[in-house]
């Protein structure tokens, strides 16, 4: 039986919901399609906010000879079997790669010869971010574009679409618990309708419990389980967080994906506390990813009960978010005369560099700012 998702999926740039930054008039999804436009491309955005719709929709009006493989599964045979199709082509060659940040270095080698000469046309989805994930080469050679999540009202719609009615607890609940994610929420009411004969707050609530929604095997970013994971190593509890870990990683998550928020958590939690905390995420990092599943479950262990017994320091991390603010706010504020550089003559006798003292105890900070204090526990 066809998915409910699959049912209502817009068939045309017209029927989509949201994206209105790359849909909209003169944006440029649009306009590709408007002027059929062929070129290779990146969606990256969170679950269920439309990239393999977008890229339906988009090889549809270039009457492409479509392929989708998931770089879960997909090989180099399968990209083979795409490039050796003879006859009956409708167009182009586009081929769909989902979750495209699961395909190692050795495979987006070989996709790129075909990227470079036009034999095949690629357009990439992916929750994690493509400078990361996707190879120089390949990246330079492909647009990328970012997706957000749903809003409340963009939900609406296309809950709307499914073609059962919600009362507004129920409907406001499963926005929430959506949180963006317009599959989860289709996923939701399908699963719900097959169970009871109505959809009801409560009922949904219940189908959320069973076993029709456990953690997508396909791996992609399911943010209450990470949420967990990084609030056990916040509060000091390693049982907690190997837990997480180990229900991530059996699900089929990215060990990258885990180690990677590692080595955030070391900066934004532990920070000051235990500067070592970085050193040691950063070797997990690269230890997982030159040694890969299953063995470098070891090193993520390690490493996950290291950063959770460790001694826990924000302050950095307040800091510059508080900074960032200022500089955002304040735009580019002049800088003191005696701190500014100095190489030519004519700058030095406008005052640059004078009086500069390099051991001061004087404030730096532009005149707007004097005694701002963004590291709370810094010593005066």
């Amino acid at each position: 039986m066809e998915p409910l998702a699959s049912k209502i999926r817009p068939k045309k740039l017209d029927e989509f919901v949201g994206q209105e930054h790359l849909v909209g008039e003169g944006k440029p999804i649009r306009i590709a399609i408007a002027e059929k436009h062929l070129f290779s491309f990146i969606l990256w955005g969170p679950p269920g906010v439309g990239k393999t719709t977008l890229a339906k929709i988009y090889a549809k009006a270039l009457n492409a000879d479509y392929h989708e493989l998931s770089a879960v599964s997909a090989s180099k045979d399968d990209i083979r079997a795409i490039l050796e199709k003879e006859g009956g082509l409708l167009g182009p060659r586009i081929l769909f790669l989902d979750e495209i940040h699961r395909f190692n270095k050795a495979q987006q080698d070989f996709l790129l010869p075909y990227v470079e000469s036009g034999k095949l046309t690629l357009i990439g989805a992916t929750t994690e971010n493509p400078s990361f994930e996707v190879i120089p080469a390949l990246l330079s050679r492909s647009r990328v574009f970012v997706l957000n999540g749903f809003s409340d009202d963009e939900m609406k719609k296309i809950i709307k679409r499914t073609g059962y009615k919600l009362k507004k607890d129920a409907l406001d609940w499963l926005i929430k618990m959506a949180d963006g994610d317009a599959r989860q929420a289709i996923a939701m009411i399908e699963n719900t309708a097959g169970l009871y004969k109505e959809i009801t707050l409560s009922n949904l609530k219940d189908t959320l419990q069973s076993k029709f929604l456990r953690y997508d095997k396909k791996g992609e970013e399911h943010y209450n389980t990470i949420s967990a994971f990084i609030k056990s190593m916040r509060a000091s509890q390693p049982d907690a967080a190997l837990y997480y870990m180990c229900r991530m990683l059996e699900a089929g998550e990215d060990p990258k994906f885990i180690a990677r928020r590692m080595v955030i958590f070391a900066s934004e939690d532990i920070g000051l506390a235990q500067p070592t905390a970085l050193v040691v995420a950063n070797a997990v990092f690269r230890a997982v990813e030159t040694i890969g599943m299953p063995e470098c479950g070891e090193n993520l262990a390690h490493g996950v009960v290291y950063l959770s017994q460790a001694k826990k320091d924000r302050s950095a991390y307040d800091a510059y978010l508080s900074a960032m603010a200022d500089a955002k706010t304040f735009g580019n504020l002049p800088i003191p005369m005696s701190i500014r550089n100095a190489p030519t003559k004519l700058m030095k006798d406008f005052g640059y560099g004078k009086d500069y003292e390099q051991y001061t105890s004087k404030d730096l900070l532009p005149e707007k700012l004097k005694n701002k204090k963004y590291l709370k526990n810094r010593k005066s």
